[in-house]
């Protein structure tokens, strides 16, 4: 292995999973579902903690992974998740009782995003994680800036796509999407911007006017 893959390796295992968030990852692989890597999930629980979160909106439940580091950097907090597959939520509520979070503060909408978040408050959520439809990112994080208070941070996984973004033959499609979001994070003054290469990647901006 080289330097660099070395590195990658050590920083990708470095974080160890609970077991309720391994059994995530489990059925999460079992119905297919792109999951973030423990480093992803680990600096999505960092954010939660440091922003002190007490109200979180996750577009994408999945089986309950995401939220379920985010809910272990900010266990206090309300987590609002959005999904279509009326199936994952009914595992993904099984999986945030047995971590012992109560039904009372995950609060899990069964919608296409973009027909549930106009309807959300706006300047009113610490952390919006984005990771739902790649399709639909770019509408998403729109949706996301929106949603965020000042202070607060939207996050976006996958952000990578497997190493395509980084690949000027791949144009088309979802990777015409993802660059749309990461250009117009660096040329907007009203957030500040991280890129993470952990996983898969992670974007992270913090809005600040």
């Amino acid at each position: 292995m080289t330097h660099n893959e070395l590195t990658w390796k050590f920083l990708n295992e470095f974080d160890v999973e609970s077991s309720t968030q391994a059994k995530a990852r489990a059925i999460s692989l079992e119905h297919g579902v792109n999951v973030i890597s423990p480093a992803v999930g680990a600096q999505l629980a960092l954010v939660a903690a440091a922003t002190n979160a007490t109200n979180i909106i996750e577009i994408g439940t999945g089986l309950g992974l995401s939220g379920l580091w985010l809910l272990a950097g900010a266990p206090e907090a309300t987590l609002t998740s959005i999904d279509p597959e009326f199936e994952y939520h009914e595992q993904a509520r099984e999986l945030f009782t047995e971590a012992g979070y109560p039904a009372s503060r995950v609060r899990l909408i069964t919608g296409k995003a973009l027909d549930v978040l106009p309807r959300m408050n706006e300047n009113s959520y610490d952390i919006v994680l984005v990771d739902g439809d790649p399709a639909q990112v770019a509408q998403n994080v729109e949706h996301a800036l929106r949603l965020v208070r000042v202070g607060g941070t939207v996050l976006v996984p996958h952000i990578l796509q497997d190493g395509d973004i980084a690949n000027p033959a791949k144009r088309a499609g979802v990777i015409a999407g993802f660059r749309t979001v990461l250009t117009e994070a660096t040329e907007s003054e009203n957030i500040v911007v991280a890129l993470s290469p952990a996983g898969d990647g992670l974007l992270q901006f913090t809005k600040i006017a």
